[in-house]
């Protein structure tokens, strides 16, 4: 008698071979098209806010920050640059003077290598001539092809005035998804009073019942109008739950009753510290380890609620990998930031496959620039398919091959059918 497990394996051959199995990893890797679950780029609708090209990728806050080490350049000296004298000193002090090791200048290197570009130019020349030339849309279509990514999550902050006033038209190009991003709303609570005010949303010093039912329409009227793949928010180092202050009642008031309502995903990212060196301007903010135990008691006390959580200290890792095994409605989610380096992703995703399986999302772009989407999936793809390896070959040598049909099946599920499981429960 054949059984279905043997008639399944006829088509699809066992991979017993060590190299044939590593070399279909790295296609089927390489191949697959990705969901880009969390990034800050937007279309090309979005006008000053859809940042690409040379000049943007140089005067990224990861390349600005590195700068700063190397060019003995005074802070105020470099921010009243043109961000063209800027992008030529960044070349200059990081690829010309020092060589690019580092996974920021490396990433560079990878875009530049993509489009034929000179990596060894002595200057900027060349590469804006070649950027300056392109129509945006095509440009678009080109890097998405590149990338192999079919879609990016945007961060849409209906208080950020810039962002509010390009929501309100739509958006054509269908693989830009909407998020709806509250930091400005829950971590300042005297700058989201202002800028609630100046959306037509008067609430009080003290935060009152009628102030909550007020937050909650305005929640549930930017839901409507942007249609969002999740609501998200990202928590500094010391966040606890339950807390007694007003980003705890928002929470418990407002915005997990509003996800229940809408039927969202909440995402939580955990672990900034902001402006620690404020010369530095975006390029300030730090890292510290988070409690774990709070989006433990998060998930405990809202079971009907999906979260993607990540954190920003490799700390915080194990412990968020133990919580996800104990937590059905726990999905962790990318190496965040300062997490992302190759040797920490492969970390990271080694350990997330041998305590969760494939039941994870291993990586977001936390793309700003167009062209970021390049090399953080280039990047991140040689990572992910080294511990696949590791992980398939184990099985191997413990007793059980699988197939292509298989790594297909694991890769396809790690890349977009998590993601997409998580945001479609509506």
């Amino acid at each position: 008698m054949v059984t279905s497990t043997e008639s399944r394996t006829k088509f699809s051959e066992l991979l017993t071979d060590v190299e044939e199995l590593r070399a279909e990893v790295e296609i089927v890797v390489n191949s697959t098209p990705v969901m880009d679950a969390h990034t800050h780029l937007f279309p090309l609708e979005f006008n000053e806010l859809c940042l690409y090209g040379i000049d943007a990728l140089l005067t990224y806050h990861y390349l600005t920050a590195e700068t700063f080490r190397s060019a003995g350049i005074a802070y105020d000296q470099f921010w009243a640059m043109s961000k063209t004298e800027q992008a030529d000193l960044v070349w200059k002090t990081l690829f010309v003077d020092n060589t690019p090791t580092s996974e920021a200048t490396q990433g560079i290197i990878s875009v530049l290598d993509a489009f034929g570009l000179d990596t060894r130019a002595p200057d900027l020349k060349e590469a804006r001539q070649f950027f300056n030339s392109q129509q945006l849309a095509e440009h678009i279509d080109h890097v998405f092809d590149i990338a192999r990514v079919s879609g990016v999550v945007m961060t849409n902050d209906p208080l950020d005035e810039a962002e509010a006033r390009l929501l309100k038209g739509d958006v054509t190009d269908q693989r830009f998804r909407s998020s709806l991003r509250l930091d400005r709303l829950v971590n300042n609570w005297e700058a989201a009073r202002r800028a609630l005010s100046r959306e037509g949303v008067s609430v009080a010093a003290e935060l009152q019942p009628k102030d909550v039912d007020a937050i909650r329409r305005f929640l549930g009227e930017n839901i409507q109008r942007i249609n969002p793949v999740y609501m998200a928010v990202s928590l500094p180092a010391d966040f606890r739950f339950p807390d007694d202050d007003i980003r705890d009642r928002l929470l418990r008031e407002a915005i997990v009753p509003a996800a229940k309502e809408h039927g969202l995903a909440l995402t939580l990212m955990v672990g900034v510290r902001r402006r620690v060196n404020p010369n530095l301007r975006e390029a300030g903010d730090a890292v510290g380890r988070a409690d774990v135990t709070a989006i433990e008691r998060l998930c405990a006390q809202y079971p009907d609620v999906r979260f993607l959580v990540t954190f920003l200290s490799r700390e915080n890792q194990h412990e968020l990998c133990v919580t996800a095994r104990k937590f059905n409605n726990l999905m962790p989610f990318g190496c965040w930031w300062f997490l992302n380096n190759p040797s920490i992703v492969s970390e990271i995703t080694r350990e997330r496959l041998e305590l969760l399986g494939p039941s994870f999302i291993p990586q977001h772009s936390d793309a700003r620039v167009l062209e970021q989407l390049i090399y953080k999936w280039k990047h991140a793809r040689k990572q992910i398919a080294d511990a696949l390896c590791t992980a398939y070959e184990q099985l191997l040598h413990n007793g059980r091959a699988v197939t292509r049909d298989e790594i297909s099946r694991d890769v396809t599920r790690m890349f977009s059918g998590n993601f997409n499981e998580w945001i479609t429960t509506r």
